[in-house]
Order: C-alpha cells, then structure tokens, then sequence
C-alpha cells in the first residue's frame, strides 16, 4: 500500500495561485494513478483532476480547466496541483488519491491522503 502526505495548503486571496504537493512513500509510485479530489464543508467530495502513471494523459473537472494544472514527478515520487486565478469556491480540503486507474470516480482510488485545507477569501 502506498502512503499519500499533501502540503502546500493555505489562505489566499481570490485570483491568488497555490500549489499543492503529494509525496508518496511505500509501494513504486510510478504504477500508480494519481488524483486530486476537493471536499468543501456540507458537501461531497469532487473529483478535480487526474493523471496517469507515465504523466502523458490529464483530466480535469469543467470548474477547474483553465486554471488548475496536474503533473507529476515520478523520480520524487511526487504528484502536484497548480492552482491559478484561484476563487472563494475553490476553498474545500483537497485530498490527493493513487490508483490503478485515472478516473474522476473515488471508488478508482486505493489510497488517500490526510487532505490540506485551501482557503480562498474574496
């Protein structure tokens, strides 16, 4: 199994860019599909992006394109989330996810991280 430990969340302000990082440690991280998954208070978690063992292929959720970028670093065994022109309905705890497949659904992903808060202000 593979251990997932996020950083880089904060308190921004709207327009403001973040990015998250994802270190794995455990079980090779470059078998693994990568995701980022966002969970806002009252809500259900959302899927935000995706990305493929090789790093070739990326997915990302409609409210994100454009402004969010995914990439890894399989050599750091690091997966990352660029967050751009960031906005008060961004603020959610994002949790970063590894699995066999590059899905949008949670069930795809094995393991997850403990989550890092984004707080974004307008």
């Amino acid at each position: 199994q593979v251990q997932l430990v996020e950083s880089g969340g904060g308190l921004v302000q709207a327009g403001d860019s973040l990015r998250l990082s994802c270190v794995a440690s455990g079980r090779t991280f470059s078998a693994y599909a990568m995701g980022w998954f966002r969970q806002a208070p009252g809500k259900e978690r959302e899927f935000v992006a995706a990305i493929t063992w090789s790093g070739i292929n990326t997915y990302l959720a409609d409210s994100v394109k454009g402004r969010f970028t995914i990439s890894r670093d399989n050599a750091k065994n690091t997966v990352y989330l660029q967050m751009n022109s960031l906005k008060p309905e961004d603020t959610a705890v994002y949790y970063c996810a590894a699995g066999s497949g590059s899905g949008s659904r949670s069930a795809s992903y094995a393991a997850w991280g403990q989550g890092t808060q984004v707080t974004v202000s307008s």
